[in-house]
């Protein structure tokens, strides 16, 4: 959703309690928030939702505060955090906001790893090899082509077309 409609669906929502707004918004941004909290909540689907619907509450009645100066992805991500942290202090008997913050990143880099790894099975074998011996190994095409046995040419097209397949797969499931 481009932010110019998401700022003009904001502010009929703020102004005139447009419920038709704030749904366009809702069915926009539901599945990646949802997503961050099963990442956050290592798979809890129930709490994901609850999770989610206690943000777009929140978002609901703070939207006034939602300026533009960010994109409202990025703002309605900053509530579902805060939410995040509300839930893992209150349920962990901590006030250490660092602490529910560690927590959160961590689930969030487990969440994102295995992505990648749903994401590297849509790849042919020599484009995952490729991938990962550039990316992961840190070596060049030249070093590839030898270890594979595919002139550098042809090891560069793996890459690009297996980056390429990876990006499309990371776009459809919710990462920008």
């Amino acid at each position: 959703m481009r932010s110019l409609n998401e700022i003009t669906l904001s502010a009929r929502v703020s102004l005139f309690g447009d419920r038709k707004a704030f749904d366009s918004l809702v069915r926009e941004h539901q599945e990646s928030v949802r997503r961050l909290f099963l990442h956050l909540s290592l798979g809890d689907t129930m709490l994901s939702d609850d999770l989610a619907q206690d943000t777009f509450i929140k978002a609901w009645t703070n939207i006034g505060k939602f300026g533009g100066r960010s994109s409202f992805k990025t703002w309605l991500f900053a509530i579902a955090f805060r939410t995040w942290a509300d839930y893992f202090r209150s349920r962990h008997d901590t006030d250490d906001y660092e602490e529910a913050y560690q927590y959160g990143k961590e689930a969030c880099d487990v969440g994102l790893r295995m992505d990648m790894l749903n994401a590297m099975k849509q790849l042919k074998p020599i484009e995952r090899t490729c991938i990962t011996l550039q990316v992961i190994e840190g070596m060049k095409t030249d070093a590839i082509a030898g270890i594979t046995e595919l002139n550098a040419s042809t090891v560069r097209s793996h890459i690009a077309r297996g980056k390429q397949k990876l990006a499309e797969y990371l776009k459809q499931n919710g990462y920008e």
